[in-house]
């Protein structure tokens, strides 16, 4: 049976193989000149997109975005996405392990965190220019490798990372007037939600993980993303069935036993009451 295709860093610096896996390339070079189609997958690495100019569409988690200029697009290990860029564009592709950047301490641990659930921003010149200048910078390291380029790679990086969770908003979040405390549990949440949604399907499960009670997790969810802990479990089961739904050719019976169901009729029956279809005719519908 396939799962869905996972692709690696293709062109990563084998210097930096012994301390994780690291690439950082300009679109233009990729693109030489030809139109780009990517087919839908999953990356098992961080991958940044910034666009200074150009147009395309890029599918997130099946959420669909126009590429536009002056905008980042951020993917984080685990999502599903397909790409098509025209002919022109310009910008920057980097890609980085969690070998490569591996936060020391909890601060820079949750600003990646926010960052890379930041999907997609579109920004102003001048914060953009800002941005671009941290990715010229590590592009010139990666050139031309003088003495601990890989510690200044990863020094921009942060400041990468501080910009970009600045400047850049979360437009269906409900986060404005949410506490660091509040917005940092969410986090872990949604974390731990996307390691084992497969297995651990019960609130009770993350209550215990986090040490809150269920009146604290619900609260934390309502008040960030005005929905219970409990309809967030079924949101992330929902993604994964459509992930592999749509990128795979696997049986229903055999996606819902990776997603923990041992009675395949229990995994249509939910299926069917979050989306209107059943998984088949999901399918049929959206691929």
């Amino acid at each position: 049976m396939k799962s869905i295709p996972v692709r690696h860093i293709t062109s990563a610096q084998k210097e930096l193989n012994n301390t994780g896996r690291f690439s950082i390339r300009k679109i233009e070079g990729i693109l030489n000149g030809n139109d780009l189609q990517h087919d839908l997958h999953r990356h098992n690495f961080f991958f940044v997109l910034l666009i200074q100019s150009g147009k395309g569409i890029h599918e997130i988690d099946f959420t669909p975005h126009r590429v536009t200029d002056k905008s980042v697009f951020f993917l984080r290990p685990g999502q599903v996405h397909q790409l098509q860029l025209k002919a022109g564009t310009q910008g920057y592709l980097m890609e980085f392990d969690t070998e490569f950047y591996h936060p020391s301490d909890k601060l820079s641990t949750q600003r990646l965190r926010k960052a890379s659930n930041k999907n997609f921003c579109e920004f102003e010149s001048n914060r953009f220019q800002r941005l671009g200048f941290f990715l010229d910078n590590i592009f010139e390291e990666c050139i031309n490798k003088q003495e601990g380029y890989k510690d200044a790679i990863r020094a921009a990086l942060e400041l990468f990372f501080i910009e970009y969770v600045r400047q850049s908003e979360n437009p269906e979040s409900n986060t404005v007037s949410s506490s660091g405390y509040t917005m940092e549990r969410l986090e872990e949440f949604t974390e731990l939600l996307e390691k084992n949604i497969a297995t651990q399907k019960q609130v009770a499960y993350y209550t215990g993980e986090m040490n809150l009670s269920s009146y604290q997790l619900n609260e934390i969810t309502k008040k960030t993303m005005g929905k219970t802990a409990s309809t967030l479990i079924d949101e992330y089961i929902l993604l994964e069935a459509k992930r592999y739904l749509l990128a795979t050719p696997r049986q229903v019976k055999d996606i819902a036993w990776d997603l923990g169901y041992e009675d395949p009729s229990y995994f249509i029956r939910f299926f069917k009451k979050q989306t209107g279809l059943t998984p088949e005719l999901f399918r049929q519908k959206f691929k």
